[in-house]
C-alpha cells in the first residue's frame, strides 16, 4: 500500500455517561458491559463517500482481554487505506482475521469504524497491562482488522500503544504512526536495515514524497544511510529539507537514464509498484545481500477476487516466481506490510523528541 496523503484531525469529544458502579470507579481497570454510547464516523456498507455516516449512538468499547486498553481519542488521521477499506478493499481477508473461528453472533463487520492512527489519553486498562495507567498520553496505529479511530474512544492492544512523544501535540502525533510503522516494517523486517547496519548503505526510495516515503527518508537519515529520493520536481525542496542526499525528478527524464549516472544501491523501497520492479535487476548491487522491497502487493486483491484459498494460492505463486527471478540475479525480493508495534513506536518517539 503506497500512502500518498494523510491529514490529522482533532476529534470533538464529549465525556461518556459512566455509571457510578463501573469497574474503573471501583478501582479495577476492567470493563463491564454497560449501556454507554459514543459518537463515531461509520459505514454500514461499502461504497463511495456517500456511505460515510456520523452516529452519536455507537456502543462504547469494552475490554475483552486483560491486555487491552481503551483510549480517549484526541486526534486521528485519514490514510489511503481508509479510503480503500471504505470501498471494500481487503474485506475478505480482514473479515477472516476479525473472526477466524466464526465465534461472533453477527455475520457482518458493520457498522465499521475507519481510521488507523490515534493520539489520545488512556481511559481504562486491562488487568494485565503493566506499562500504562489511566491518564497517560499515548499514540498508536490500530491494525485494519479492528474497529478504527474515527470515534470518541478506541480499543487497542497494549502492545500496539506507546507513550506519545512529549514534543508533539496530539494532532501532530496522530499524523505519524501508520506511515512510520509501515516504513519501519519495510526497512527493518524486509530489508534487514537498522541503525547499526545503515551507516554507509545506499538506499533508493521510489515514490518518496508520499507518507511512507517521507517517513522512510527521515528514519534512514537518522540511522546514517545515504538516501536517493525519486519524486516529481515540485517535491524537490521537501526531499532536501527531510535530508535526502540525492533527488531524482522523474518528470525530467526516465528514471532509468538518470540512475545510470549513480552508483548501485544496497536497498530499494518501492511505494509505486508496477514497472518500477525492473529497476531492482539493474541498479542493486548483485550478490551482496541487496534487497528490493515493495509495498504494492496483490495479496488482498487476490483474496477479494478469488476467495481466501484460491487467492492465497495465486499470491504464493506470484511471490515465489518473483523471488526466484531476482535471486538468479543475486538480489533479494521482498514484500512489505504494515505491522502494529508499541515497542517500535517507543524507539520512533525517542527519535522524534531528539529532533531527528
Amino acid at each position: 500500500m503506497n500512502v500518498l496523503w494523510r491529514r490529522a484531525v482533532p476529534l470533538l469529544c464529549r465525556r461518556p455517561r459512566l455509571r457510578a458502579d463501573t469497574a474503573t470507579d471501583r478501582g479495577l481497570h476492567s470493563s463491564c458491559r454497560r449501556r454507554t454510547v459514543m459518537p463515531a464516523w461509520i459505514i454500514d456498507k461499502y461504497g463511495g463517500n456517500d456511505v460515510l455516516r456520523f452516529s452519536d449512538n455507537l456502543l462504547f468499547p469494552i475490554l475483552n482481554y486483560p491486555n487491552e486498553v481503551i483510549i480517549k481519542v484526541h486526534a486521528a488521521s485519514v490514510n489511503p487505506i481508509d479510503v480503500n477499506m471504505r470501498n471494500g478493499y481487503g474485506a475478505k481477508s480482514l473479515n477472516m482475521t476479525r473472526d477466524p473461528l466464526h465465534l461472533k453472533t453477527s455475520s457482518t463487520e458493520f457498522p465499521l469504524i475507519l481510521g488507523r492512527d490515534v493520539s489520545g489519553t488512556v481511559m481504562e486498562c486491562g488487568l494485565s497491562v503493566k506499562y500504562f495507567r489511566p491518564g497517560d498520553q499515548v499514540w498508536a496505529a490500530v491494525p485494519p482488522w479492528k474497529q478504527g479511530t474515527l470515534a470518541e474512544f478506541v480499543l487497542a492492544n497494549a502492545n500496539e500503544v506507546s507513550l506519545k512523544p512529549k514534543s508533539l501535540s496530539h494532532t501532530e502525533a496522530a499524523s505519524l504512526p501508520y506511515v512510520l510503522l509501515t516504513a519501519w516494517a519495510a526497512l527493518v523486517h524486509s530489508c534487514g536495515l537498522s541503525k547499526e547496519k545503515c551507516p554507509g548503505k545506499r538506499v533508493l526510495i521510489i515514490g518518496s514524497s508520499g507518507g511512507v516515503g517521507t517517513a522512510a527518508i527521515q528514519l534512514l537519515k537518522a540511522w546514517g544511510a545515504h538516501v536517493t529520493a525519486v519524486c516529481s520536481g515540485n517535491a524537490f525542496a521537501l526531499m532536501k529539507n527531510l535530508g535526502a542526499d540525492d533527488v531524482i525528478d522523474y518528470t525530467v527524464a526516465r528514471v532509468q537514464e538518470q540512475l545510470k549516472t549513480r552508483d548501485l544501491f544496497d536497498a530499494i523501497l518501492d511505494n509505486i509498484g508496477g514497472s518500477s520492479e525492473e529497476l531492482a535487476l539493474h541498479y542493486l548491487k548483485p550478490w551482496s545481500g541487496a534487497t528490493y522491497v515493495t509495498l504494492v502487493t496483490p495479496f488482498l486483491y487476490n483474496n477479494d477476487q478469488l476467495g481466501i484459498a484460491d487467492g492465497m494460492m495465486r499470491t504464493g505463486v506470484t511471490l515465489a516466481s518473483k523471488v526466484m527471478k531476482h535471486y538468479y540475479k543475486g538480489i533479494h525480493y521482498r514484500w512489505g506490510f504494515f505491522a502494529p508495534s508499541g515497542p517500535t513506536l517507543d524507539e520512533i518517539g525517542e527519535l522524534v523528541d531528539a529532533g531527528k
